[in-house]
């Protein structure tokens, strides 16, 4: 899918963001940011797509998001009830590749970090002692401030570049920046498809949603996803 650009919001004098949500579902637009992501699920569970993986999401779960790899989160349908009293928590660590300096890069005892973004490109999940320890220190990292925010990004990115715990999400993705329409219409197609995945959705209804002719939609499925709409369908939780 072409996903949507999106502008991270992170504070004037500061190199990097942290935050600490409490909503009512996680927004649902599929989008990419030039910062590395890392996401751990404290409330909510649902469907997420990141690159070309589609897969389910609860509490607990941790996820380091590379460059520009597109990805959303999707909650179950109870969430999206009016007067639903469900909620979604999540802790949320945005950085770029040189929030700390060019020069940092360069160094020789920084040589990890490099082979760690180049693994991010893929999205990794973490479990295990890594995801426990990352946890701890995410949950610091809220509340820290000045030196020690640094220095608990220092310690988070230490862990990640030696733990051997861990299991990549995508495959290589052909990511393409989106146009408008694309994205409008892409999203209409994902969001259509999670919402009725449990019965089974015909070529001629998926068609009408993206206002497309069935085989003009086929078509412009596979250029957007590199796979058919009856792969991505079948890749979607039943």
């Amino acid at each position: 899918m072409k996903p949507h650009f999106h502008k991270v919001p992170i504070q004037m004098r500061s190199s990097f963001s942290v935050r600490h949500d409490v909503q009512p579902n996680f927004g649902n637009v599929w989008h990419y940011h030039p910062e590395l992501e890392l996401h751990y699920v404290v409330k909510g569970e649902g469907t997420r797509l990141v690159g070309d993986h589609v897969g389910s999401f609860h509490a607990g779960e941790l996820l380091l998001l590379g460059e520009n790899l597109p990805h959303t989160w999707h909650c179950q349908e109870d969430y999206f009830e009016k007067y639903a009293e469900n909620y979604v928590e999540a802790i949320v660590i945005h950085f770029s590749s040189s929030c700390l300096g060019h020069e940092f890069l360069n160094l020789p005892e920084t040589n990890a970090l490099m082979r760690l973004f180049e693994k991010a490109k893929r999205g990794m999940q973490i479990f295990g002692t890594s995801r426990e320890q990352l946890k701890q220190l995410m949950m610091q990292a809220v509340m820290a401030e000045d030196l020690r925010k640094v220095i608990l990004l220092l310690e988070i990115l230490e862990i990640l570049t030696k733990t051997q715990e861990y299991r990549n999400i995508s495959t290589t993705f052909p990511f393409l920046k989106a146009t408008e329409g694309d994205m409008v219409r892409m999203n209409s197609i994902y969001n259509y498809t999670l919402n009725n995945f449990t019965k089974d959705i015909s070529l001629k209804e998926i068609a009408s949603v993206s206002n497309l002719t069935m085989t003009s939609f086929c078509r412009y499925f596979k250029i957007m996803t590199k796979k058919t709409y009856a792969d991505f369908f079948e890749r979607s939780p039943h």
